[in-house]
């Protein structure tokens, strides 16, 4: 690709972000799970965040992109058979999205929110004490296969779960993995 800036770096922790970036919108979570797997996969680097609400469509998520591989991605998008519903530059400020994270330290405990997921682990031992939130029907088998596991060892929830709250469970766990350097 041309346009190596944009592109994943081995060990690239930057927070710096392009002004030129711009949002994908999907009819379902299923097709911004495939989408943003096809798309990392061939090496972009991109954001699955909540939409601001003037992008809302039914969906609770967006892929954010860099808008200059616009046209690499959309024809990636297509050979895999995946559409967006709309593509949107996003040079307007009021169309900031989502934050998908919210951290709370309970001492003892950390809890990771995302979207409306949370899952909390013991500081010390690094264990999973809880899975809660939302409202899909595979939330109490991942509570069932994840709580008490050592969160170094337990399975990602996007390997077993398949449903918006398995999705936003694996950004939580991929979030608190992170935060505690793992």
């Amino acid at each position: 690709m041309v346009f190596k800036a944009f592109k994943r770096k081995k060990g690239n922790t930057s927070k710096a972000k392009s002004p030129d970036r711009g949002f994908l919108s999907f009819h379902n979570t299923s097709e911004v799970i495939k989408a943003e797997s096809v798309i990392r996969k061939n090496g972009w680097r991109v954001r699955v965040m909540g939409p601001p609400p003037e992008l809302r469509t039914g969906c609770d998520l967006v892929i954010e992109f860099p808008l200059v591989e616009q046209l690499n991605i959309l024809r990636l998008l297509k050979a895999n058979k995946i559409a967006p519903i709309e593509v949107v530059p996003v040079d307007d400020p009021l169309l900031k999205p989502v934050a998908l994270f919210i951290t709370t330290d309970y001492g003892q405990h950390l809890m990771v929110r995302a979207a409306n997921m949370k899952l909390t682990i013991d500081k010390e031992t690094l264990r999973i004490v809880n899975i809660s939130g939302g409202g899909c029907p595979d939330v109490p088998y991942l509570g069932a296969r994840l709580v008490g596991k050592d969160l170094r060892q337990a399975p990602p929830p996007r390997e077993i779960g398949h449903t918006l709250c398995g999705y936003a469970l694996q950004l939580a766990y991929e979030e608190i993995k992170r935060q505690c350097s793992l």
